[in-house]
């Protein structure tokens, strides 16, 4: 579970403007959090992961990038971490475990990871609305489906999405990933769409999602 597309679609899509902390839920090996790092050379993050071998991966990662005075990490879940925290974010990113009543892994880690069972989506908008700034944004990627029930969820809870992005892995597929901006005030959803590749020969990207991603890869 280190780098997906996932990840790096949420991390290279988040815009990071005016944003001077953020919060990166459930950072895995810190993929996301270094992303943010790179994308502006102020700005603090703090990343929280309950795998301990995930942590303890992220914690060397963030030792060894060029941003590590500007990175922290701690193992927790996110309903403790909030439970301590004293202070609100100007923007929360997660990638969060989605897999519902699904069928698991042998390896208790990858569940963690997947699964829905230690970090609900109720659970999550519920400490994002605790840690977000009234002014702030909360930026997560999800599957299809669950992004539509995410979505319902989050409004119910008074966070709105404000930004959307419908990712297909190729033109002719259907939708399988949504990449959304939420906040605390209503308004205008702006929506978009990404295709990542233009036929299933490798690496044959559409220009939208080189250029969307080019800073993050070596080869590109």
């Amino acid at each position: 579970m280190k780098v997906g597309t996932d990840g790096v679609l949420l991390g290279a899509w988040t815009d990071i403007s005016e944003a001077e902390n953020i919060l990166d839920i459930g950072t895995g090996t810190g993929l996301i959090a270094l992303m943010m790092a790179q994308k502006n050379e102020v700005v603090k993050i703090d990343a929280v992961e309950i795998d301990e071998s995930s942590y303890e991966q992220a914690t060397q990662n963030f030792e060894e990038s060029p941003w590590n005075r500007r990175l922290s990490v701690f193992q927790a879940s996110i309903q403790d971490y909030t439970e301590n925290c004293e202070k609100q974010y100007d923007l929360i990113i997660s990638n969060p475990p989605y897999f519902v009543n699904s069928t698991k892994s042998k390896f208790n880690h990858k569940n963690q990871v997947r699964h829905t069972d230690s970090l609900s989506f109720e659970e999550l908008i519920k400490a994002v609305n605790f840690l977000l700034k009234l002014s702030g944004r909360f930026c997560v990627v999800l599957p299809f489906a669950e992004g539509e029930i995410f979505e319902i969820l989050a409004k119910a809870e008074k966070l709105y999405c404000t930004k959307k992005v419908s990712v297909k892995g190729r033109d002719f597929k259907p939708t399988e990933r949504l990449l959304m901006q939420f906040e605390k005030q209503e308004k205008a959803i702006e929506e978009r769409h990404l295709v990542i590749q233009n036929s299933p020969k490798r690496h044959d990207y559409t220009s939208d999602y080189i250029n969307l991603t080019k800073d993050f890869y070596l080869f590109m």
